[in-house]
């Protein structure tokens, strides 16, 4: 089983940004062009480029799609793109443009039925974002807690199908403080299913302790504030992939 790095672009009003802790308060604006970030990526050497659409999360409706069609259709990259995500239509519109998956977040929550009809029906190309804060998830872009573990909501969404987790601390989001392995782990055990860690990679120390439980089914990870903090390069990041 491989481990994928997964650089990420956060898009709000066009722009390429970080929050800290999901706090749309507390943002930095790292480029003016979502492609042009998408780019350097792929040339580096990225198989994989992961967007969200924070404007569409807080909204619940896409408010960055001309950027990520643009990055599906003129790279080679794989993409995949989260954030306002609500609706089938919402699905079929990135799936038929060119993106390769989309993440359900709120929406799995909000409407769990509805998540095991798109898993029954689009696959692997959908993946669920287990965005958890304090272990329940969050929704309408972490505005907004659950009573919902992240634990329970992937058990049951396993056993719909999903093949796919996107598992983020909200509390490491942004902070440079290593990612919460502990949860990633846990979440990956208990239902069997793959796992992608978000947040908190600060050096390229906690990939490759990630990497350690790729045969456990944690088979990448996602990093954003620490290539733009140029904590590592993400050349340096792509070699953990290949060790």
């Amino acid at each position: 089983m491989s481990f994928t790095i997964y650089p990420a672009i956060d898009m709000r009003a066009g722009k390429c940004v970080r929050l800290e802790q999901g706090d749309f308060n507390k943002e930095t604006i790292y480029g003016d062009s979502p492609f042009d970030v998408a780019k350097e990526f792929y040339e580096a050497g990225a198989s994989w480029i992961h967007m969200v659409d924070l404007d569409g999360a807080k909204e619940g409706s896409k408010q960055n799609a001309e950027h990520v069609l643009r990055v599906a259709e003129e790279l080679g990259s794989r993409v995949q793109i989260g954030g306002g995500i609500r609706t089938e239509e919402d699905v079929r519109f990135y799936l038929d443009r060119g993106v390769d998956r989309v993440i359900i977040g709120s929406l799995a929550v909000r409407n769990p039925q509805k998540t095991k009809e798109l898993l029954s029906k689009y696959g692997e190309r959908i993946v669920i974002g287990l965005d958890a804060r304090d272990g329940y998830v969050s929704t309408e872009g972490w505005l907004e807690s659950s009573e919902v573990t992240a634990v329970d909501l992937g058990r049951e969404l396993a056993q719909a199908g999903a093949k796919t987790f996107i598992y983020t601390d909200i509390a490491k989001d942004g902070m440079l403080e290593g990612p919460n392995v502990k949860e990633i782990v846990r979440l990956a055990e208990e239902t069997k299913v793959d796992v992608i860690a978000s947040g908190g990679i600060k050096g390229l120390e906690d990939l490759n302790e990630l990497k350690k439980y790729q045969t456990e089914h944690v088979i990448g990870s996602i990093v954003g504030k620490a290539l733009y903090a140029n904590r590592f390069t993400l050349r340096e990041a792509l070699e953990v992939e290949e060790d």
